[in-house]
């Protein structure tokens, strides 16, 4: 900058005083205090000017006005105003301690570490700005921008230290790096979490395995809610029960969990559950169960088609119907089995695109589970949850219509009044 004559001012400060009359060491104490105050003063007046001009040139510009919020909030434009504080100190300095020698060692040491801080103080607020804008963007709302910039940051001060120590020690930057080599290893054990964290934050938004807003869940830390927060060595967990899960990077790339992203994008939630039927109440339908269950409007047509078929085949192989053992006969079981099937099918709840299924598991002491296992196109936790309620109130209310019981283990009650009515 030209417009800063150091040499030339400070000569006409001297040149002026002399003509007062001051010689020796007043001379050379009017000198340096006038020059410091001077210097002080300009400097301020500076700052402020060069401030004042970053806001004016912003708004001309008719910047976005996330960006002029960003830059304000992170104090962006004075941080950028010290630079030029920075670099009248540095050219002041020597002018100012001329005639102090041994003060003028330190002075320049002190500016030229303040022009190091004041740079890093500027990316600083940069970085803090414009990882604001990335995060409120809809573009970089899931990506661990956060990450990153903590990287750069371990970057910028590592490079600030080295400058600050090759100033102090007067040897180059590379002279400081070279020594490096000897504490490396206690460098990466220092820096073990953040140096994992950053690989596992570059693998997580290389193949977008977690992004700010996912439900994950990681049962060996006890996470179970939505993504808050990713850092460079941690992921922030708001779980359900409003507590707060601190999860490392690392295990998210290194161990399992499980994201529900892809539930929450598809077309519908699973419902998976069963009911558990007592086996000794299933049995072959007689005409007097099946006439019963014609009422039902669902099994109408069902029951008076396949009673047809039924007959015909029998009918065709001879069969004795004396026994109902004999041939083919529907029974109480199979035909819940269809009731609950068309039951789901008509729920206006349930996505019969994806995978539809009421089945039978293995019998087990338990009796003999009738599985729902269908998709719910309500995919939000209350309303599924009242969706796959409702479903269950209606066939558990359902199982005694067709002579059916659901197996439930034998409390103390039981047991007591088994005991009574043995007496």
């Amino acid at each position: 900058m030209k417009i800063l004559q150091f040499p030339t001012i400070f000569s006409e400060l001297r040149r002026l005083l002399t003509e007062q009359g001051l010689t020796g060491g007043e001379l050379v104490y009017s000198y340096f205090l006038l020059g410091f105050i001077g210097v002080t003063l300009f400097l301020f007046v500076t700052i402020f000017v060069t401030r004042q001009a970053f806001i004016a040139a912003v708004k001309s510009a008719k910047t976005k006005p996330d960006w002029q919020k960003a830059l304000f909030e992170f104090r962006v434009f004075r941080a950028f105003a010290l630079i030029f504080g920075a670099y009248i100190i540095y050219n002041a300095v020597p002018y100012v301690f001329l005639d102090f020698k041994n003060w003028l060692f330190y002075a320049l040491i002190i500016s030229r570490i303040y022009v190091v801080l004041a740079i890093m103080f500027a990316i600083n607020a940069f970085l803090n700005a414009l990882v604001s804008i990335m995060e409120s963007s809809r573009k970089y709302a899931d990506k661990p921008v956060r990450s990153y910039k903590q990287v750069a940051k371990i970057i910028i001060y590592i490079l600030g230290f080295v400058l600050i120590l090759s100033i102090i020690l007067n040897e180059s930057p590379l002279y400081i790096f070279g020594g490096f080599g000897a504490v490396t290893a206690v460098f990466i054990l220092v820096f073990r979490d953040p140096i994992l964290g950053f690989v596992a934050s570059v693998q997580m938004s290389a193949i977008d395995l977690v992004r700010v807003g996912d439900w994950i869940t990681v049962e060996k830390y006890g996470a179970d809610g939505e993504v808050t927060e990713i850092n460079l060595t941690t992921i922030k967990v708001r779980n359900w029960d409003k507590t707060v899960t601190i999860v490392p990077s690392y295990a998210i790339v290194s161990e399992s969990f499980k994201n529900w992203r892809a539930m929450e994008e598809s077309e519908g939630r699973r419902i998976k559950r069963h009911i558990n039927i007592k086996i000794s109440s299933i049995k072959f339908c007689d005409d007097e169960l099946i006439d019963r269950l014609k009422t039902i409007d669902f099994l109408k047509e069902y029951l008076s088609e396949t009673q047809k078929h039924i007959e015909l085949y029998n009918k065709e192989n001879t069969v004795d119907p004396s026994n109902l053992v004999n041939g083919r006969h529907m029974t109480n079981i199979g035909t819940f089995r269809v009731y609950a099937e068309k039951y789901l099918q008509s729920n206006p709840y349930i996505n019969t695109d994806l995978t539809f299924m009421v089945r039978q598991l293995q019998a087990t002491e338990n009796g003999l589970p009738i599985e729902i296992y269908v998709f719910s196109k309500e995919k939000g936790l209350k309303k599924f949850e009242e969706v796959a309620a409702d479903i269950f109130d209606h066939l558990l209310a359902a199982v005694p219509y067709f002579d059916l019981e659901i197996f439930q283990s034998p409390s103390g009650s039981d047991m007591r009044g088994f005991v009574r009515g043995g007496n």
